[in-house]
């Protein structure tokens, strides 16, 4: 429909917005009523009564045209004709009929150009009719007076819709800027959502590959020191004291992780523990100090993996390992098998004899971490039982 609200919105426009323009449809409309006025009074061969009944007639009808304004943005079309036509009587509408065809221009709806510029011509050949008839005056200058009136209306109504369009075009352009400025915050929102979200992820997988190791040997030798009453006094002070020594590690590497995470990962000086198989004979150490035998084979690797990544990642994934064995099968044998060389893969087997049944066997996130952690650095982690045997086996990319 013609005269409905158009779907597409406008831009909100303040209180001072809505007031100037209103101030300025009032101006030019009593300028222009005020010119009439003065040429009418001077030219004119009518009688003064007739000629004031015009003149009031003239103002009613521009002063009901500027009423209609506040409604040009919901019915932009309909505002635009009604205050068009008031002006084949009423000089004082040419203020409020300007404002309405800028507005209703702002759209940029040809349909609408062409259907008001019809309307003008209409209303232009009628406002000449009715000021000749109403204001008889001089009839010396009736061509040149036709072509310059024709001149000024098609200069006015291609002006009106010049500014209509340039309006609509730059409130566009700001709707644009302003969503592009929003979807840009918002991406930037989602993005430092992700980065925290993988961030705390990432202390999460620490402080779990951290801990555990080190709670599982507190456990283990504190339940040596609960069952066991035949323990020497040597003995037992030197289960002690591995308890203290991995109690007070594993104090100390949480205190590390929880000041990433309270610091930040860019702060100075604060470090997560980001150990590689450098310390996998420390490692060993350890859990043979714990009681279970650990053999490692590393007869078919080329050399130590200088990549940090590829370091650390087989340093966890081995570590998470002896920490299940340890867990789920304690004191029973545990080979780990390292091969590879740079250009290929690298790969890493932990195997150990598993007495209870698989399905019996509690379970844990420390497998799925691993997992995860081994597809981040673009290899893949495999895990289950084979001849008896509970079995890891991860394949890492190892760049030459």
């Amino acid at each position: 429909m013609l005269f409905a609200t158009p779907t597409p919105p406008q831009a909100a426009l303040s209180r001072w917005s809505r007031v100037w323009r209103y101030l300025v449809a009032f101006a030019v409309g009593l300028g222009a009523w005020s010119v009439m006025v003065a040429e009418r009074t001077s030219f004119t061969a009518e009688s003064d009564d007739v000629v004031a009944v015009l003149m009031l007639v003239d103002l009613v009808l521009g002063l009901m045209a500027l009423c209609l304004l506040p409604l040009r943005r919901r019915y932009p079309l309909a505002v635009a004709c009604l205050t068009m036509t008031a002006t084949t009587v009423s000089t004082f509408a040419a203020g409020p009929a300007t404002i309405a065809l800028v507005s209703m221009a702002t759209w940029r709806r040809r349909s609408w150009v062409v259907i008001v510029g019809v309307l003008s011509l209409v209303v232009g050949v009628a406002s000449e009719v009715y000021s000749r008839a109403a204001f008889p005056g001089p009839d010396d200058a009736d061509v040149p007076w036709l072509i310059a009136a024709g001149v000024i209306g098609v200069t006015y109504f291609v002006a009106t819709m010049a500014t209509g369009y340039y309006i609509g075009t730059r409130r566009e352009l700001l709707a644009s800027l302003h969503e592009q400025v929003a979807t840009a915050d918002r991406e930037r929102e989602l993005a430092t959502e992700r980065a925290r979200d993988a961030e705390r992820t990432r202390i999460a997988r620490e402080m779990h590959d951290v801990l555990a190791h080190r709670i599982s040997l507190v456990a283990l030798h504190a339940g040596a020191l609960a069952y066991r009453d035949d323990l020497t006094r040597a003995e037992t002070l030197e289960t002690a004291q591995t308890i203290q020594t991995n109690a007070q590690l594993a104090l100390s590497e949480l205190r590390q992780v929880l000041g990433v995470l309270r610091a930040g990962a860019d702060a100075a000086g604060v470090e997560p523990p980001q150990p590689t198989l450098a310390e996998l004979p420390a490692l060993l150490a350890d859990v043979r100090e714990a009681g279970s035998a650990v053999e490692l084979d590393t007869t078919g690797l080329a050399e130590e993996p200088r990549p940090q990544t590829l370091s650390r990642t087989s340093f966890r994934i081995v570590q998470e390992a002896l920490t299940n064995a340890r867990k789920h099968a304690p004191g029973e044998p545990v080979s780990v098998r390292l091969t590879g060389a740079p250009g290929s893969r690298l790969d890493i087997e932990v195997r150990n004899t598993v007495r209870t049944p698989p399905d019996e066997r509690p379970g844990g996130v420390g497998l799925a971490g691993l997992t995860e952690r081994a597809e981040l650095a673009g290899g893949e982690l495999e895990h289950g039982m084979s001849d008896g045997s509970f079995v890891v086996r991860a394949r890492l990319p190892w760049p030459a």
